[in-house]
């Protein structure tokens, strides 16, 4: 074992325009999630008037200064909205995030009420979701910052109705699991959209702001013909003094964010965790800064993914396992700042000297105990007759399986292609990763664009041939062009990362201190036994 000798040329042509496309690409995702800050910041005015602070404010107040803060998912919902993408505003309307409040590492979610009044969309939903199910899994505190004008009833669908009930339910499972449910209503939290207050462990309402109910004022005078006002309904005064639905009133935003503050230091979170003895390391014998350079733009041009590694683990230290074996598969162990990790990750698409290798890998990080990372660059499973007789289906299942039943925290980084069922094999994101970013390069798709299309224009022109002994060259041509537009455009962050295909599009001069975040995060999870209940905390 060696430490790994970078071999890339930095000033040369292919690492300068690689590097270029790398920034090109990131300047257009900073442009996006400024768009959408400067849309919710258009309504400063506006909270300023009712006394109140920004979503983004808010969480800024909340969190601890100068710790660590990991966005999760900017670009969801982005190009979904409308069909104009000069025009999209990505973020799902939610800002959420991991992040430490009095020294406690929390889940936080905020609605961005500054932007068509924090009303609730489609991918904002799935966002949201999510970030509960990573609460879940990595046992995290949940915070929320609530403030929506509800469902978009202009935009009704009945399957975001339905799907909507996941919302509320996972609040309850997240309390039963011991994880408690920390909640400001801000300002409107009506109809469905109450329970996301009722179904907390502990409710902050600020005097004059906070409403919850079933039902508002229209709605009650047009179902019922009752009149009354909104303070009567569902004020905070209200509730907390009659209703009981409230347990602290503030007197304002930034009073309720100290309340939560002061919430979240009492519970004595990590009390029962031995003191973490600081971890020694040695930085990457590399600069961050070459990760710009190292993966082409074009992902049929082959790259030496251990240049990646070189420059994300410990004292660019790699102990490489089967290297003389199935060696466009590597996998070896390493640490990141100190924490050990198992990597996976691809050379080229994987054989099944590949495959085979990386199972036995999986399974002894698993009897080790070791989280695995995946450094997703791959076109797929090798084909043809040779691999075929060589069991390519069989020992690529074995993988599959393996990363399906690992028994560890697997981490994936998509950093470059992730096609076909190396996608699946990789640990891509239908196989439930604990963590999933997208580096801004990298293609996800079932196949490359124009393998999808040469793979249809032979079987069309198959087809031609049998009916009428023809062959339509200019059709033939339309359809390919058509194909390798349609996959073109879906393979890119820009489309995957809106659909939350992953928990967000990350800089690889980052992908260090994501690793290390992430990674502690996924070991303290493993260590906290919370306490766990039959029910999730009830209202008096």
């Amino acid at each position: 074992m060696a430490v790994i000798e970078s071999k890339i040329s930095t000033g040369g042509d292919t690492f300068r325009d690689n590097r270029q496309g790398m920034l090109s690409i990131l300047e257009r995702i900073r442009e996006l999630e400024n768009r959408t800050r400067t849309k919710s910041e258009a309504s400063k005015a506006r909270f300023e008037k009712r006394g109140q602070l920004l979503p983004r404010e808010r969480i800024a107040l909340v969190l601890d200064p100068g710790a660590p803060f990991l966005e999760l998912s900017t670009l969801a919902g982005f190009g979904l909205d409308t069909p104009d993408p000069d025009t999209s505003v990505p973020g799902g309307g939610v800002v959420a995030g991991i992040g430490y409040v009095s020294g406690v590492r929390v889940m936080i979610a905020a609605n961005d009420s500054g932007i068509d009044a924090g009303a609730l969309q489609a991918m904002g939903l799935e966002k949201q979701l999510r970030v509960q199910e990573l609460a879940l899994q990595n046992k995290l505190p949940y915070v929320q910052l609530v403030e929506s004008a509800g469902a978009n009833l202009l935009k009704y669908q009945v399957d975001q109705f339905i799907h909507g009930g996941t919302l509320f339910a996972n609040l309850t499972r997240l309390s039963a699991a011991g994880l408690p449910v920390v909640t400001v209503t801000h300002g409107s939290s009506t109809a469905g959209g109450a329970y996301q207050t009722g179904l907390s462990d502990y409710i902050i309402m600020v005097r004059d702001r906070s409403r919850a109910f079933l039902a508002g004022p229209p709605l009650l005078k047009a179902a019922t013909g009752e009149i009354a006002t909104e303070e009567e309904l569902g004020g905070a005064e209200m509730h907390t003094s009659i209703s009981g639905l409230g347990d602290y009133l503030a007197e304002d935003d930034r009073d309720a964010l100290r309340m939560v503050r002061e919430i979240v230091a009492q519970l004595d979170w990590d009390g029962d965790q031995p003191e973490e003895k600081s971890r020694s390391f040695q930085p990457p014998r590399y600069d961050r800064e070459e990760l710009l350079g190292i993966m082409p733009m074009d992902y049929k041009r082959p790259v030496d993914m251990k240049e990646v590694i070189a420059r994300i683990v410990d004292d660019s230290y790699f102990l490489e396992f089967g290297a003389n074996y199935g060696s466009s598969t590597v996998c070896g162990h390493a640490k990141v700042e100190g924490l050990a990790v198992g990597i996976l990750t691809n050379n080229g698409p994987i054989d099944p000297a590949g495959a085979t290798k990386a199972t036995h890998f999986i399974q002894a990080c698993c009897q080790s105990q070791t989280p695995i990372l995946y450094l997703n660059n791959t076109t797929g499973f090798m084909v043809g007759k040779e691999y075929e007789q060589a069991g390519i289906i069989k020992h690529g299942s074995k993988m599959i399986q393996a990363v399906t039943n690992a028994t560890v925290p697997q981490i994936t980084i998509y950093c470059g292609a992730s096609f076909g069922a190396g996608n699946y094999g990789m640990c891509g994101r239908g196989f439930a990763p604990r963590f999933c970013f997208s580096w801004p390069n990298a293609k996800t798709a079932v196949m490359g664009a124009e393998q999808a299309a040469k793979t249809m224009t032979n079987v069309t022109e198959a087809a031609m041939m049998r009916k009428t002994g023809e062959v339509d060259h200019e059709r033939l041509a339309a359809m390919e062009k058509k194909i390798i537009d349609t996959f073109e455009s879906q393979m890119d962050v820009f489309t995957t990362s809106a659909r939350l295909l992953d928990d967000g599009v990350i800089d690889p001069r980052e992908t260090r201190s994501v690793l290390s975040y992430v990674l502690s995060i996924c070991r303290d999870a493993e260590r906290r036994e919370p306490h766990r209940m039959q029910f999730g905390v009830a209202r008096p």
